[in-house]
């Protein structure tokens, strides 16, 4: 399996239905205790220090490998082969991060959001991906099945927060944060939040 990175949220499942593994380069970037080595990296490169310190960590964590261990003790993956990026409904600066990650070797796939929403174009958008990645369009549908049971755990912690106020904001916002690339273990990812579901459902109520 490959790792294809992503710099914002996509349709992940078009990535697993391809035998890949997506990898979330914004957590990868910001979790890792070597995110100031990330940052010199990219202006070692050539990044100006005026630019988008996230776009430039982004840069420095791919091409140093991007091994991060974040504060929960999680090791994420290595380097990527690929890099997914959303050329319209994301930061502008990802352009720049596009043509510098391709001029040291990176893959690049384009991927965009139409402007006014339009279903039609999106699911354009959505094949073409996945016929970039070598994805079978009923095995993305099939995938989007295998997520689902994932991401009602994700809507569980939603709702623990908010309506039933048994876990906190940093607990909400770390596993709602991660269902981007369900840290490229989905497995494991779904265990740790069932875990925690079961945990908090027992709590009283925050003050």
């Amino acid at each position: 399996m490959k790792k294809v990175g992503i710099t914002t949220t996509i349709p992940q499942e078009i990535i697993w239905a391809s035998g890949n593994i997506p990898v979330d380069l914004n957590n990868i970037f910001i979790e890792s205790p070597d995110r100031e080595k990330f940052l010199a990296r990219a202006y070692k490169d050539g990044y100006p220090r005026t630019s988008c310190p996230w776009i430039a960590g982004i840069y420095g964590a791919v091409v140093e490998g991007g091994v991060g261990k974040s504060a929960v003790g999680r090791c994420r993956l290595g380097g990527i082969d690929a890099l997914i990026v959303v050329t319209q409904g994301d930061c502008s600066n990802t352009h720049a991060l596009a043509e510098t990650l391709e001029d040291v070797g990176i893959r690049i796939i384009p991927f965009a959001y139409p402007y006014d929403g339009d279903a039609k174009l999106l699911e354009g958008e959505m094949r073409h991906l996945a016929k970039k990645l070598g994805a079978k369009w009923e095995n993305v549908l099939d995938w989007f099945e295998k997520l689902e049971p994932v991401r009602k755990l994700a809507r569980r912690v939603d709702d623990l927060t908010w309506l039933e106020n048994k876990t906190t904001g940093r607990e909400n916002h770390r596993w709602l944060v991660a269902a981007s690339d369900f840290e490229g273990d989905i497995k494991t990812y779904s265990k740790n939040l069932s875990g925690l579901i079961n945990e908090a459902e027992t709590r009283k109520p925050l003050e």
